[in-house]
């Protein structure tokens, strides 16, 4: 997809979540970091500045409100954050305000719930290019897996072991400089 620009938002206090590890101060700083000089990649802070919960559908519609009506506007989500999506507030409107992009891993066997299913067989596309007009609609895009994850990386750092070469340069000296994610957090 050539995509103008690539948001990534940081949530402050995501309600379907524990409570993050680190402030969002310094969530907001890694990301900054990890995307600094890379097009199209932008951060929105957006939700970080709300003083309460951060609701994907809310700054949907903000975003879409900011836009012109014809303008496509896509939500990436891994497969696991997609098939929990029956858990979110609002989740029945998501493709009113945008297109969902799921990034599908070639190992993942779990199937979609029940509440997806229908949804699948009427809204998706086997080809993210055939998406058409500003939202609606679900394509999935199969990528190559990271033998890591986010929770792993987090793991690797509380027990004192490296992280290089899994994370963007800035973003590990970012964590060095600020201790984040040792055991003492």
């Amino acid at each position: 997809l050539a995509l103008d620009e690539l948001r990534l938002t940081p949530s402050a206090r995501p309600p379907h979540r524990g409570t993050p590890q680190v402030s969002a101060k310094d969530r907001l700083a890694m990301v900054e970091c990890a995307v600094a000089g890379v097009a199209p990649l932008v951060v929105d802070a957006r939700e970080l500045q709300r003083d309460k919960p951060s609701y994907t559908i809310d700054t949907l519609e903000l975003m879409r409100a900011e836009l012109a009506a014809q303008d496509q506007v896509f939500l990436l989500l891994g497969w696991d954050a997609f098939c929990g999506l029956p858990t979110w507030h609002r989740w029945e409107e998501l493709l009113q305000h945008c297109h969902i992009l799921v990034l599908q891993r070639p190992d993942a066997d779990s199937e979609p719930p029940d509440a997806l299913r229908n949804l699948l067989a009427a809204r998706s596309v086997s080809d993210p290019l055939a998406l058409k007009g500003p939202s609606g609609q679900i394509a999935f895009v199969w990528q190559t897996p990271l033998a890591v994850s986010a929770t792993q990386i987090r793991q690797l750092l509380a027990s004192g072991k490296s992280v290089r070469f899994l994370v963007p340069d800035a973003v590990l000296a970012y964590i060095d400089a600020h201790g984040l994610y040792r055991a003492s957090n």
